[in-house]
């Protein structure tokens, strides 16, 4: 019986350790949300995903719009790829924060430094 809560306590606390995913991704190419997170994918709807171009270098842009009252804290964070899918940043930026207002519409977007990048995709999670 000891055995079993050594193993049980060893594994709550590996969990507890992880890294936090992200509560929504967000594809820029195929226009695509995945869900992570139910709670936070039913406090925020994504009204629109575009790519347009500013001085040579694509730019992503994803327009949020809150369904909850409350603020939302989130952070987000971008991901670059050429035209064949693959990475052209070799380190991911940084988690990015804002808050959301309640029933407030915002964008949020990010133009890549790499001149390759074509498509994006975007995390988006909950902020502690």
């Amino acid at each position: 019986m000891r055995k079993i809560w050594i193993v049980a306590l060893s594994v709550f606390a590996i969990l507890g350790c992880a890294e936090r995913t992200a509560g929504l991704n967000v594809d820029g190419q195929s226009q695509r949300v995945i869900f992570n997170d139910t709670v936070l994918g039913g406090k925020l709807d994504i009204e629109q995903i575009d790519t347009d171009e500013v001085n040579g270098h694509a730019r992503g842009i994803v327009t949020l719009a809150s369904q909850s009252t409350g603020n939302q804290n989130i952070q987000y964070r971008f991901y670059w790829y050429d035209d064949k899918g693959l990475d052209v940043n070799t380190k991911p930026g940084p988690w990015r924060q804002i808050i959301v207002r309640g029933y407030e519409t915002i964008s949020i977007s990010e133009v890549s430094v790499n001149p390759n990048a074509t498509q994006f995709r975007v995390q988006i999670r909950q902020a502690d």
